[in-house]
Parts: structure tokens; sequence; C-alpha cells
């Protein structure tokens, strides 16, 4: 049984895999570009949700073709990684915080649709995804013991706010945010935790805060500094992902919450 691993800006390749070339698999909502080999001594599905190069911005990544195929390619369960703006002026920069809650109020892919897999009126399956945390909690362990064995810094818990892309938020936007709770920002996470809940896919996510968000701070984070540590990122994930897929027990993952299903 492997494990999906999902990176974003910064880390188009996993360092250290034993694959491969990437394959290209159809999807009922598009192609998805999967690499599938071991890394830590385990089976992995690696997906590049930028692509290489960056190819696509955060406004035209394809979350349902990624999840489906991740879920048709057999994973027990995601560890996904993101960059993050940190709109809790404590947040370090340069450490991570494996995040236990969501901010994602519009459910809206990319493209205004909504966010969900139960695309088709009356399909076998279609439902509401209900649950109280939408990570998983073994999973979540894992990456905070991962992250502190590999000597980073690690914060347990923290609100995830998904922003839409590819701009970035004006201070008004942070604001609200900041009194919501929201720990740190980015362009992805939301769509994947909650396609991953309703695909059953356990999935659990940690964030490297490259900079402070609009306004957190008088003074921006300069783009020199935002760059420097988006490239860093790179290696504190590849780090951080070693040891956390060797502590996975695959045997302990379950899906999050319930489904509530019409059929």
């Amino acid at each position: 049984m492997a494990l999906g691993i999902l990176t974003g800006s910064g880390t188009y390749a996993l360092p250290g895999i034993e694959a491969g070339e990437p394959q290209w698999v159809d999807t009922p909502f598009g192609r998805a570009l999967l690499t599938e080999g071991r890394f830590a001594g385990k089976d992995v599905v690696h997906c590049s949700r930028h692509r290489p190069g960056h190819e696509l911005l955060s406004s035209q990544v394809t979350h349902q073709a990624n999840i489906w195929a991740l879920r048709e390619a057999g994973v027990k369960g995601v560890l996904a990684v993101t960059v993050c703006g940190a709109v809790d002026p404590a947040l370090e920069l340069g450490s991570l915080v494996v995040f236990d809650d969501l901010h994602f109020l519009a459910n809206r892919l990319p493209d205004g649709s909504a966010c969900t897999l139960y695309t088709e009126a009356g399909k076998p399956g279609r439902g509401h995804w209900i649950f109280d945390r939408p990570f998983s909690r073994p999973l979540r362990e894992a990456l905070l013991e991962g992250g502190r064995e590999a000597g980073h810094t690690v914060r347990d818990g923290g609100c995830y706010g998904h922003v839409d892309g590819p701009r970035f938020n004006t201070r008004a936007e942070i604001r609200m945010l900041a009194q919501c709770g929201v720990t740190g920002v980015s362009q992805t996470g939301g769509p994947e935790a909650t396609l991953a809940g309703e695909a059953e896919l356990p999935y659990a996510l940690v964030g490297y805060a490259t900079d402070y968000a609009n306004g957190v701070y008088e003074e921006a984070t300069a783009l020199e500094e935002l760059m420097r540590l988006i490239g860093a990122s790179g290696e504190t994930f590849a780090t951080t992902l070693r040891a956390a897929v060797a502590r996975v027990d695959e045997a302990a993952l379950e899906p999050v919450g319930t489904h509530f299903r019409w059929d």
C-alpha cells in the first residue's frame, strides 16, 4: 500500500525518490501527472500540483484530477506541503506549521465551480462530507514528529486559510482572516483537503512560512526574502517528509469524518 505526497511551489520533484519518469493518468476531470516509486523505504505516489517548471499557477491547478488519480493509484493517505504567508505575527519565517483546521468558505475551484467530486446529478455515492477537523490525526502526528526529527521548528496546530490566486491579498482581506483565527494562507490547500475528504483519503497539510501576509507588519517582507525562503523550503520539506513517511502506520489510517449519502 502506497502513500500519496503532494508538493507545491519550490518542490517540483521529490528529492531522494527512487522512481521512473512521471506518468500521465487520465481521470474524469482531466489528466494528472504522477510519479510512483520508493521514498524513505516505502511505496509512494508523488504529485507536483504546479507541475515541473511551475507550469500551472494556483488558478490553474487541477485539484479534482490530482485527488482522483491518487485515489485510483491506491494510496492509503496523502501528505501535502505548501509554502504559505504568515497571518499570525508570532509564526516565525522559515518555520513549519502542521494545520489542524481549515478556513475555506467559498468552497470553489479555481474556475469558480463547486469544489466537489459529486458533479453529476443522481450519481451513486453523492452526498455530504461531515467532519469535526478536516485533517487526519495520524498523518498530522507523522508530520509533527518528522519535522522535529529533522531538526526544524514546527508548530502543532493552526488554521489554514485558503485564498484565491494568483494575486496576493489586500490588507483588509488579511485582517478579516486574522479575525477568523487563520494562521497561514496559500492558494491550493482548501480544494485539496475538501476533495481528499470526499474521496475518503486521509490527508494532512504542513506549511512553511515564507513571508508575512499583507499588513501583518507595517514593513512588508522583501521579495528577495520571499524568493529565498521558497527556495529553502524544498530541503525542509524533503527532510520532513522523509522522516514523516517512515513514521506513518498505514494500518492506523482511516477516512476523516463520515459521509451522508443519498443512495
